[in-house]
């Protein structure tokens, strides 16, 4: 029960099922989610942590560059699941839909001048 609790709980948030929507399109660093959902950086790490914790996300390093992607859903049957079935939810979603629309201008390079 408590796994599964955990697991809904990162769910709560519906920044971080963007950031999910956005991570089944390609993998991104802290400043382009942080560009797409035009919050602040330590919000953006405080849910990246949340859904990295919970077994949605992970993360690998470039570089510089810490990019984030989904996991594979093995550390969990409910994330599993649910990264399953929300390839197909939301995708009409007009904030969805919004965002999704703005992944191919994103580039971490103009953003963070690094």
């Amino acid at each position: 029960m408590k796994d599964f609790v955990k697991v809904m709980k990162a769910l709560s948030d519906p920044n971080r099922v963007k950031i999910i929507k956005m991570l089944q399109h390609k993998k991104l660093c802290v400043c382009e989610i942080q560009a797409l959902l035009q919050i602040a950086q330590p919000s953006v790490s405080k849910h990246l942590k949340m859904l990295e914790s919970t077994g949605f996300v992970m993360s690998s390093k470039d570089g510089l560059w810490v990019n984030y992607h989904l996991s594979d859903g093995s550390s969990s049957p409910y994330v599993a699941s649910i990264l399953g079935n929300l390839k197909h939810w939301l995708n009409a979603d007009p904030e969805t839909v919004d965002i999704i629309a703005k992944l191919p201008d994103i580039r971490r390079e103009d953003l963070c001048k690094q």
